[in-house]
């Protein structure tokens, strides 16, 4: 949704509210998109949400719930009664509906289970059956199989039977008698050939399927290189289990994108702008506890030089820009490996040449850098041998920034920690400490 337009659905039913037409809001408000009023609602605080939420037709609760982050949705879960939420879940997809059914009381999943019939019901356990976080977890069951000895024509008559289509469908995915994926046969093939062609001669058989286990990160990487709108999904048999759309996709990417901002301030993506404030207290709290302990180790290696400083008053004027410069050289290695973990551009096979490459980028920021900070150092406080100082400080720890800024999200990534949570705080302390360090530590040898 454009920025502007959520903001003008705010506006609208704000005004509205604020002066007393109800009736208007009502009207208003359910002719919004379900994602819309997603949006809306996460836009509000507690007291308002529940107002507008009590205003609106049941019908799409459903589709409304599952477009809320994970907090909210809870929040509203949790005011339902178990007739509502049952009626929630009726008219869903299957694939939404296995993602709305993992946050329901057990009660509530158990009935809408059997109001389901067989056939639904089991290819629902299948895609409850994986992960939420993986390819069997975003399929959909819903697929449209054809075998390859048979004319388009048969094909063409078996479409006009359905007299739907789900929702996404650009191919027809071709299996044997096994039910083992073989191929995919576009629609376009479908309608622009001779109907006494057969499916085998317009068969694609170079569309790699998606395993079932694999995670939705690696599914965004193959949607987005391989610009498909839909890709089959297949168990280590080679069965077809079901299909993946673009718009479970797209989902995901924007979800691993306010992870990836989120995670460096110790937060989650499912984060409710307006928690509670004890709620929101709590959480940030610990994070705020990491990173106070940080501060105290640089402020350790600060003490290891008072006597340096008591003698040397001006070296602690000078502190923070070495610091600073050394956290943001890191900040921007950081930043870009993170993305190239994430986009699986970075391995064992390129991982040491971009090592290098950060070493020499860090060398020549140093010189440079290094030459304009001992220039300034130099004309402000009249003392050439305070500027080689901060010179040589300002160069290791711009070098040393740049490694770390290399190794740590990839040693991080190698032990199954996220890089996006730690890499932040880890780097700050070193370039903190190796920049503190170096800094006072040449000023005791050479001042004193």
């Amino acid at each position: 949704m454009p920025d502007t337009q959520a903001r003008d659905n705010l506006q609208v039913i704000t005004e509205a509210l604020d002066s007393g037409e109800m009736q208007r809001a009502g009207h208003i408000l359910n002719a919004f998109h379900p994602a819309e009023i997603a949006h809306l609602l996460e836009s509000l605080p507690h007291s308002q949400r529940m107002f507008i939420w009590n205003m609106l037709d049941r019908d799409d609760d459903g589709e409304i719930l599952l477009h809320l982050g994970d907090e909210v949705r809870s929040g509203l879960i949790e005011v339902m009664d178990k007739n509502q939420l049952i009626s929630a879940t009726e008219g869903l997809d299957l694939d939404d509906l296995a993602d709305l059914l993992a946050d329901l009381p057990t009660a509530v999943t158990d009935t809408a289970l059997s109001n389901l019939d067989i056939s639904d019901r089991q290819r629902l356990q299948a895609v409850l059956s994986f992960d939420e976080d993986s390819a069997g977890g975003l399929m959909n069951t819903d697929t449209i199989t054809v075998r390859k000895e048979i004319s388009l024509d048969v094909v063409l008559r078996y479409l006009r039977s359905r007299k739907n289509l789900p929702a996404h469908t650009d191919s027809l995915f071709v299996v044997d008698r096994y039910e083992k994926y073989i191929g995919t046969l576009t629609l376009a093939d479908v309608l622009t050939n001779d109907p006494s062609t057969l499916v085998q001669d317009l068969l694609q058989e170079n569309i790699e399927p998606i395993l079932a286990n694999d995670s939705a990160t690696d599914v965004a990487h193959t949607f987005e290189n391989l610009d498909l709108i839909s890709a089959p999904v297949i168990d280590e048999n080679q069965k077809l289990l079901g299909r993946i759309t673009i718009d479970d996709v797209v989902d995901v990417i924007r979800e691993e994108g306010a992870h990836s901002i989120m995670s460096m301030a110790g937060l989650t993506e499912e984060e409710d702008l307006f928690a509670p404030v004890t709620k929101s207290t709590r959480r940030r709290a610990l994070w705020l506890g990491v990173n106070m302990l940080t501060a105290f180790l640089a402020a350790w290696v600060i003490s290891l030089f008072q006597d340096t400083l008591e003698q040397i008053i001006v070296l602690a004027v000078l502190i923070p820009v070495v610091a600073s410069m050394g956290g943001i050289a890191g900040s921007q290695t950081l930043t870009l490996v993170i993305r190239g973990l994430a986009l699986k551009q970075i391995g064992k096979a390129n991982s040491r040449i971009l090592l290098m490459r950060e070493f020499g980028i860090g060398i020549l920021n140093g010189l440079l850098w290094s030459v304009i900070v001992a220039i300034i150092a130099i004309l402000w406080f009249h003392d050439l041998q305070l500027g080689w100082i901060i010179a040589l400080a300002m160069m290791a720890n711009l070098v040393c920034a740049g490694l770390a800024g290399v190794v740590i999200p990839i040693a991080l990534k190698k032990y199954g920690i996220d890089p996006a949570l730690a890499g932040g705080v880890m780097l700050t302390t070193i370039t903190d400490v190796v920049g503190i360090f170096a800094f006072l530590g040449l000023a005791t040898f050479l001042l004193l």
